[in-house]
């Protein structure tokens, strides 16, 4: 239950299997009044649900695995993950041209004289059941494949035949023809549940440079039935910026400086494997502070959303095969340890939270912290306090990795919300 203001003893005893205390220490924890703002800063770790499916071997969307699905969604949401990758169709992401991963699609196709007709109770399920868990967004899986867009996600009918796939062309006339059915029925679906304002689009997933011309060209296939709703891709060439293919991108935290430089606005940022130098990420070799930065950089930066593909991908490189988390953190050796995931798969379908998943809470927790002190002092008062407790300039690359700055930061900051809002209240 909720605890008053206040200071507080709490004792700490570890003790044997047998019962015995093996030590016990005593340390005070202070409850300050009031509570933090909710969460502005939209934040994903990509949700591979076919994994859960694959990793406790039960039948996809049977009951047992929507109970798991919403177990892993309510302990993201907890940790201030507050938007949800939804398949639509099984999303193309890490996934060998020519293979498949495990299907998990939320919406019933029937191809039919003239077009196509669609069911809809799987995505009104999963949407309640996010809801029900906490999240607040839903981005819609690639439309295209990973890494330029070049065919259509692997799409089935009700009879389990697949209709799209590696084989399809992405901008063909057959593909183009079903989007311009299903993207219009989607959007009476989005409109039915309150979600206009809360969901997001995909295109393709970090495509380079040298695939500009087909993503816009797979761009142009979409954005005429999404009613203005954003369409963001993680993608690191201001190309795609400056031609005005990509609106909303979403560059690596190592790419972002360009694109920092632009003024694009509503920015986004992600992290993944390649961003190992320097700037922060989640992985296990890295020291906490570096992970935990990331809130105070996001503030700084004025970043409206934070990207990161692992919540919990349990298979190998490409999805060549299935992996035991416990046994292998790192992707069966491909990437580095803590990458792939921030929670394993515990006991009775539980998400079992890494260290990981605690620190980019901290992070979190950090940022609401910082913009509640600076709806009371002024984002100046908070940028000069953040660089005061650094004792110097604080960037995406230059930054206190003494874990003591946050102890140093929070009270400060903790302290100057109390005195601001005395302040406010006289």
């Amino acid at each position: 239950g909720r605890v008053a203001a206040g200071t507080y003893p709490v004792a700490m005893c570890l003790r044997a299997v047998s019962g015995e205390e093996l030590a016990r220490r005593q340390a005070t924890v202070t409850i300050l009044p009031g509570k933090l703002p909710p969460q502005t800063l939209i934040r994903t770790q990509w949700f591979h649900s076919d994994c859960l499916a694959d990793y406790y071997r039960v039948p996809v969307f049977s009951e047992e695995h929507w109970r798991i699905v919403e177990n892993f969604m309510r302990t993201a949401a907890h940790r201030g993950m507050n938007m949800i990758l939804t398949p639509l169709f099984t999303p193309p992401l890490d996934t060998a041209v020519g293979r498949e991963r495990t299907t998990v699609q939320l919406i019933d196709v029937t191809a039919q004289e003239g077009g196509y007709a669609f069911g809809f109770a799987r995505f009104r399920r999963w949407v309640e059941t996010a809801r029900r868990a906490g999240i607040e967004y839903f981005e819609m899986c690639h439309l295209f494949t990973q890494w330029g867009a070049l065919h259509a996600p692997k799409i089935v009918d009700t009879a389990g035949q697949r209709i799209f796939g590696w084989e399809t062309e992405a901008c063909g006339p057959e593909y183009a023809a079903f989007l311009k059915a299903f993207l219009p029925a989607l959007m009476a679906e989005v409109r039915a549940l309150g979600l206009k304002e809360r969901v997001y689009f995909h295109i393709s997933d970090e495509p380079k440079e040298d695939q500009l011309p087909q993503y816009i060209a797979a761009r142009k296939l979409v954005e005429p039935y999404v009613e203005g709703c954003p369409i963001i891709d993680a993608l690191s060439d201001i190309a795609f910026y400056a031609s005005g293919a990509a609106t909303r991108p979403i560059p690596a935290l190592n790419r972002i400086q360009p694109f920092l430089d632009a003024g694009v606005p509503n920015l986004w940022s992600y992290c993944c494997v390649g961003q190992f130098k320097d700037v922060s990420n989640l992985f296990i070799a890295m020291p906490a502070a570096r992970t935990r930065m990331l809130g105070v950089q996001l503030y700084k930066y004025e970043l409206a959303g934070f990207l990161q593909w692992g919540y919990n991908f349990y298979n190998a490189p490409l999805s060549a095969y299935r992996i035991d988390p416990f046994a292998s953190t790192d992707s069966a050796g491909c990437y580095p340890a803590g990458d792939p995931f921030s929670v394993y798969p515990g006991e009775d379908g539980q998400a079992m939270e890494s260290i990981r998943l605690l620190l980019i809470h901290m992070a979190m927790q950090d940022l609401r912290a910082l913009r509640q002190l600076e709806a009371l002092a002024g984002r100046e008062h908070v940028l000069a306090l953040i660089e005061a407790v650094a004792a110097g300039p604080l960037t995406l690359t230059e930054y206190p990795r003494d874990p003591a700055y946050f102890t140093a930061l929070r009270k400060r900051v903790n302290g100057e919300i109390i005195e601001f809002s005395k302040r406010k209240n006289r």
